[in-house]
């Protein structure tokens, strides 16, 4: 990840409600959630949700797929291990003894571990 698309995440990061509504989805994993329950959680107008969503989609940070009548959002787990190895990658100066942790890898819904 080069810095300008860094700065890109950070700043779509750097708001309370998208930060919360990124957090939310990192913590459904794979399956994410559905936008209804997203606002639900959130406790936000569905306009402004679209908003934020919409910021968190140009940083490529979420993603999100139609199923039916229903919009299902999804954390972008690359790029944001993309962006923590960004803030990481010179961490301690290269010291073995103080590796950042390892990248987020959720399985998929319904895949064998």
């Amino acid at each position: 990840m080069d810095t300008p698309l860094a700065l890109q995440a950070l700043a779509a990061l750097a708001q309370e409600t998208r930060l919360s509504a990124f957090r939310l989805l990192v913590e459904a994993g794979s399956a994410g959630l559905p936008v209804g329950v997203l606002r639900e959680r959130l406790d936000v107008p569905a306009a402004t949700l679209t908003a934020h969503l919409n910021v968190l989609r140009q940083a490529a940070l979420v993603e999100d797929e139609r199923e039916g009548r229903v919009i299902r959002v999804r954390a972008n787990y690359p790029r944001m291990n993309a962006l923590l190895g960004y803030l990481t990658e010179n961490c301690c100066r290269g010291d073995a003894a103080c590796s950042p942790n390892q990248p987020c890898k959720p399985s998929r819904p319904g895949a064998k571990r």
